[in-house]
């Protein structure tokens, strides 16, 4: 299976380019899916070399049962944060904010 990922030129989203979730690109298409069909957006930022990037992939976004959950109640977003930084800066500073960390 592949998904929104297959088109991208990140090794980092290349990486979930066949994860069973239904995976988009940061892009305004994502958005109005999302308002069109009333579903939050789950939002993931990583990067290629992460551990912690690789542990959730396979125990998370590599299992079935997960995204099927996923794909039926959200719409999915990877972003690449050494491809968007500006991105990933926005969701670090809120993340730090609330719990004074992040990574």
């Amino acid at each position: 299976m592949s998904n929104g990922l297959k088109t991208s030129t990140s090794p980092y989203l290349l990486q979930h380019a066949d994860n069973p979730v239904n995976w988009y690109m940061w892009c305004e298409e994502a958005f109005e899916k999302a308002k069109a069909e009333d579903k939050p957006i789950f939002l993931s930022i990583g990067y290629s070399t992460c551990h912690w990037c690789h542990v959730m992939a396979h125990e998370s976004f590599e299992n079935e049962k997960t995204a099927k959950i996923m794909n039926q109640y959200f719409i999915s977003i990877k972003v690449d944060r050494e491809e968007r930084p500006d991105i990933d800066s926005v969701y670090m500073a809120v993340c730090q904010a609330f719990t004074g960390n992040g990574g």
